[in-house]
């Protein structure tokens, strides 16, 4: 018996000894496995939420191309005279605040008051959202938790004088939801960074970062404003290989591939596009990450037509994981902590239609042997285990599917009765069933679900 357990320990501490530990080097980091937890989501919420939600404002002229119109911008378009759109958001300013209005003054402005983290957190769970990322800190500087990195110019020190990323953290774990923070790597205006970078990431922003994760210990890190300088100087792999080897955190982990201007869609445990734009992959996860509208952080310059519909977001949804992605969705609260009415109708529609379809998403994978979809391709294919299922963006009569073999059961996805289907000439066809108001079993989309053909 004692031998047995001494034979235990010795090899528990050889097992312990021997687990991956991370080197700084892309070789070393990149061969950690995405955690498939991640693969499996398919759908996460992004909120875009800071001082920014204050003015709420960007733009619809679109004067200087893509993200013109993104209202998390909002004090680097004001600053910028070179920019087309700069004079709008000027006369904006002046109009609305006055020329002595500053944009640091809109910190006493960001109250929160409305803010209720129980109630986003139920949202996203009936949105059939698995993951959530908050913007901890934007390109501005401020950040939502008491950070002393950013001494008065965080949640805590003025404005809401609240730690709003601890308090959602707190309610979103608690409904089972995996909990993540978007970072910026750089700020427009901090001193420090525009005069010492070196300092600015030896004393800023690393210590920051290693706060964030050690408070709340995240399962999504997704950093941003790469672009202005390489991973070296952003020092990126000494920070991964402590995120990684970080033993609170490690088994759970995901980072995206924004950690340098020469990282994207090469390093992270998943790439990113960005209204379409960015890298996507057949052999590695990826996230397509966009607004319910046209900007991030919520802007009241823009009306209805400029929403997604809930049909589009619902069709957006099946695009991105029949092709392999996750859909990371953007909500934008207002200043005072409300998500607004027609965000929360789009939410909670794609929660109705996941309620009942949700098989063919969660946890499912790309079909390789699926034709690839063009902008007006109506059927889409994802596949889990030995099952296939065929998502239709517009009501099928029938149904010709080339190169597969006789299912074990063909069923519609939420529908109770029978789903005729034959073999013809190499192709199994497939009658759409007739259904009446009272047995359609959603809208929006439609499910066949291929059992044991694969």
């Amino acid at each position: 018996m004692k031998k047995n357990l001494l034979l235990l320990l010795i090899l528990f501490a050889v097992s312990s000894n021997t687990q991956a530990q991370y080197e700084a080097d892309w070789k070393s980091l990149d061969k950690r496995e995405t955690p498939i937890w991640f693969k499996d989501a398919k759908f996460g919420i992004f909120i875009h939420w800071g001082l920014y939600s204050v003015p709420s404002w960007a733009t619809k002229s679109g004067a200087d191309g893509f993200g013109s119109g993104y209202s998390e911008w909002y004090w680097q378009r004001l600053m910028d005279p070179k920019l087309k759109i700069h004079k709008e958001f000027v006369a904006f300013q002046e109009k609305n605040y006055g020329p002595n209005f500053k944009y640091q003054d809109f910190a006493g402005e960001f109250k929160a008051e409305l803010f209720n983290p129980d109630d986003w957190a139920d949202l996203f769970k009936e949105a059939g959202a698995k993951y959530v990322v908050l913007t901890s800190k934007h390109h501005e500087g401020y950040a939502l938790w008491p950070s002393a990195e950013s001494w008065n110019w965080n949640s805590m020190d003025v404005g809401p004088h609240r730690d709003l990323a601890g308090d959602l953290t707190k309610s979103v774990k608690e409904k089972g939801l995996h909990m993540g923070f978007y970072y910026s790597l750089y700020e427009w205006y901090n001193p420090t960074y525009k005069s010492d970078v070196n300092r600015y990431v030896d004393n800023h922003m690393i210590p920051q970062m290693k706060d964030l994760v050690t408070r709340y210990q995240p399962d999504i890190l997704w950093t941003d404003g790469e672009w202005d300088q390489t991973s070296e100087t952003w020092k990126s792999k000494e920070f991964l290989t402590w995120l990684f080897n970080n033993k609170s955190v490690n088994k759970s982990i995901v980072v995206n591939d924004r950690w340098g201007n020469d990282t994207k869609g090469k390093h992270g445990s998943f790439f990113t596009t960005e209204y379409g734009q960015g890298t996507s992959s057949d052999t590695h996860p990826w996230e397509e990450c966009r607004g319910i509208g046209e900007s991030f952080g919520y802007n009241r310059n823009e009306n209805l037509e400029d929403y997604m519909s809930s049909d589009k977001l619902i069709h957006s949804l099946i695009q991105i994981v029949s092709k392999g992605g996750n859909f990371l969705l953007n909500i934008g609260p207002t200043a005072d902590g409300r998500i607004p009415v027609i965000m929360q109708q789009r939410l909670k529609d794609l929660g109705k239609w996941l309620k009942i379809n949700g098989d063919a998403i969660y946890g499912s994978e790309r079909w390789d042997n699926a034709a690839a979809a063009s902008k007006d391709s109506t059927i889409f294919f994802t596949k889990k285990g030995k099952d296939l299922y065929v998502i239709c963006s517009e009501w099928p009569d029938q149904l010709a599917i080339s190169g597969i073999s006789k299912p074990k059961r063909v069923t519609m996805l939420g529908y109770k009765g029978n789903i005729n289907s034959s073999q013809s000439k190499g192709k199994l066809i497939i009658s759409a069933p007739t259904v009446t108001p009272k047995t359609l079993p959603c809208n929006s989309a439609w499910v066949f679900k291929l059992e044991g053909i694969l």
